[in-house]
């Protein structure tokens, strides 16, 4: 689960634009990199759209303080 994280993380970090809660196709492309990173690790395919619902909402939550880095 700590590699998931991870690589989740570095991968959302780094395709945060400034509009990308707006824009739909920007949020779209986000869901089909987490997508490939949960089944790159073996995660439950019933489980990944929830799983990728909450690492967008996170990353919602959390991207005011990654544009500022």
């Amino acid at each position: 689960m700590r590699l998931i994280a991870q690589e989740l993380v570095k991968s959302v970090r780094n395709s945060i634009t400034i509009d990308w809660t707006v824009r739909e196709n920007v949020r779209a492309q986000m869901r089909v990199m987490i997508k490939r990173i949960l089944r790159k690790y073996g995660y439950p395919p019933d489980k990944q759209e929830k799983a990728t619902q909450t690492v967008l909402e996170q990353a919602e939550v959390l991207c005011q303080d990654w544009m500022e880095r």
